[in-house]
């Protein structure tokens, strides 16, 4: 049954791997009005010809180094497991990169383009986490785990009738005093559908994650800035829909954007 480490392994065993032209990081914070939460998000990306993989990292997870040591070196050195195996964000950036690059997202026939407007980061956020909310199968009084909490993305659950149980490892209350809890076990045993970030492919959890999901057979929804395109690669594996956000981002931007939404009916 597919996992990140069977991903890693497919490609890696894959003829004429390119190379990583670039590797950089983003260290990037919000704070929205009507807020008392900065979200302070640092990326690692990695660029493999037309395509940009991205996976948030923990603070001192990643050292600036990596951009001069990595950029130009064989894609196979940084999707490599084992011992001398690079940090796990930087893997899934890697990865993410080779997969955009070999199926870009806009060229995807699974894929349905929306657009986020012109606006402030509030606005386009707000328009962002209602269609990823939309993603949800019917939320109308189900409990639903938002693994990676956003509070525009929680009102969105709600606003679709939704229980929002919050899980997030470093929020310890929502925007409306809501208890944030650290233990994802908690939430994916009482939920009837889940929500999940991306970043969860970078800190180890997103097997997890989706080994339960497929256990008690609940929708799984992964939105997506972190690995958009490995997220896609478990679709109908497990993940019934993906709201995929290739760099750059939404919030680096105050002009129209796209990000792409998939689902699925028939979850493998």
């Amino acid at each position: 049954m597919r996992n990140l480490d069977s991903l890693f392994a497919s490609v890696l065993a894959t003829p004429d791997l390119p190379a990583a032209t670039s590797v950089f990081w983003v260290h990037h914070g919000t704070r929205l009005p009507g807020g008392d939460v900065t979200y302070l998000n640092q990326y690692v990306l990695v660029r493999v010809g037309r395509a940009f993989g991205a996976c948030a990292f923990e603070a001192g997870q990643i050292d600036p180094s990596v951009c001069a040591d990595l950029s130009g070196r064989p894609l196979a050195d940084l999707l490599r497991d084992g011992d001398d195996a690079l940090p796990a964000p930087l893997r899934v950036a890697a990865l993410d990169a080779y997969l955009a690059q070999a199926e870009p997202h806009a060229l995807d026939p699974r894929a349905e383009a929306a657009t986020l407007p012109l606006g402030t980061p509030l606005e386009r956020a707000l328009a962002r986490d209602a269609a990823i909310a939309g993603l949800l199968p019917e939320p109308e009084g189900r409990k639903v785990a938002l693994i990676g909490v956003v509070n525009p993305l929680v009102a969105a659950i709600r606003e679709r009738g939704g229980e929002c149980l919050p899980c997030d490892l470093n929020l310890r209350t929502t925007q409306w005093g809501d208890t944030v809890t650290t233990d994802m076990d908690e939430v994916l045993d009482t939920a009837d559908a889940v929500v999940a970030t991306g970043m969860t492919l970078g800190n180890g959890s997103f097997d997890h994650i989706l080994a339960r999901c497929r256990e008690r057979g609940l929708p799984l929804v992964v939105y997506a800035q972190s690995g958009s395109a490995v997220a896609r690669a478990f679709l109908g594996h497990g993940v019934t829909a993906v709201s995929a956000e290739p760099f750059p981002f939404s919030q680096f931007s105050a002009d129209p954007t796209a990000l792409y939404r998939y689902r699925t009916e028939n979850d493998q």
